[in-house]
Formats: C-alpha cells, sequence, structure tokens
C-alpha cells in the first residue's frame, strides 16, 4: 500500500516541477540581469555543441561559429533551465527512493541478523540442556550400577542393536512360577 502511495507522491512532485520550471522560465526572459546572464550561458553552450557536432560529423572546426540571435539565445537557455530544473527535481526523487529502499533493506538485514542471533541462542541452550541431561543419565547409570539394579534398567541401547525384551530377573521368574 505504500509503495503506490510513494509512486504517486513521485508523480505528483514531478507534474508540479513542471509549472514551475515555466515560471522560471518567465522570469528569466524578464529579469534584465539573469536574462544577459542566460543569453552568455546560451552563445557559449551553442558554440560548445557546434564545435563537437563538427567533429563528430568530420567537419572543420577551426571556423567561426555565428552567435544566436539573442531572442533565439534566450529561448534556447530558457528551455535548458527549464529541462534542467526538471531532471534536478526528478533526481532528487529517485536519490530519495533509493535512500528510502536502502533503509528498508537496512532493516530487513537487521530482522535477519536479530532472528540469527535468536536462532543461535535458542541451539545454545538447546546443547546446554542436552548435556545436562546426558550427565543426569550418567549419574542415574552409576546410582543404578552401584546397586545393582543394571538388569532391570537397561536405559542405554547399543548402537545397531535390536531392541530386546528384557530378561526377567531372578526375583520376577521365581514370582511368577
Amino acid at each position: 500500500m505504500v509503495l503506490p502511495l510513494m509512486k504517486l507522491g513521485t508523480l505528483l512532485v514531478k507534474t508540479i516541477s513542471k509549472p514551475l520550471a515555466s515560471q522560471l522560465k518567465h522570469q528569466a526572459k524578464v529579469h534584465p540581469k539573469f536574462r544577459q546572464f542566460i543569453i552568455n550561458f546560451a552563445q557559449r553552450n551553442h558554440r560548445i555543441t557546434t564545435q563537437m557536432q563538427r567533429r563528430i560529423y568530420g567537419h572543420a572546426t577551426d571556423v567561426e561559429i555565428r552567435p544566436l540571435d539573442e531572442e533565439k539565445a534566450v529561448q534556447a537557455a530558457v528551455d535548458l533551465i527549464g529541462e534542467l530544473f526538471i531532471f534536478a527535481v526528478g533526481g532528487g526523487v529517485v536519490v530519495f527512493e533509493v535512500q528510502r529502499g536502502s533503509r528498508s533493506e537496512a532493516r530487513k538485514e537487521e530482522a535477519r541478523k536479530q532472528e540469527l542471533e535468536e536462532l543461535r541462542k535458542k541451539d545454545e541452550d538447546l546443547e546446554k540442556e542436552m548435556a545436562d541431561l546426558k550427565s543426569k543419565l550418567e549419574e542415574l547409570e552409576q546410582l543404578a550400577k552401584s546397586r545393582g539394579l543394571t538388569g532391570l534398567f537397561q536405559l542405554k541401547q547399543q548402537p545397531g542393536s535390536k531392541a530386546k525384551p528384557a530378561e526377567k530377573s531372578p526375583v520376577e521368574s521365581s514370582s511368577s512360577s
């Protein structure tokens, strides 16, 4: 549910950024100092772009490049500024999404580590309990041997042997006759 809402929010931010870019374009055309700055910027961009195109297509690069007229320069600059603004907003949204995803992954990884730690602790507790039970069993065997009750208690079966019916002790065989 959260993911579709985040995607919708991202789309909303991008949609809102387009009118903001349009307003930025309008202000760039009207403000005199900014206008001169963007004209110079557009002229440099035009020269660099033209030189790159000439190199790519194998034309002479030492030819003088005619500057754009003022209106075309302003239009090219405000278009570029608008696109850069929209690109910056989109890039910001992508960075936000990546950070959100990495935080989510970090939480999942922490939960996995915690689960593994709980399993390790449970395993250690079971090993300790098993060792306690083994020691109690050995204690019972020793007690049974010392009292001579080994025939009554066949506590340990040898590995690989089949369970045999318990032999009757001398007390049981005399009572049943």
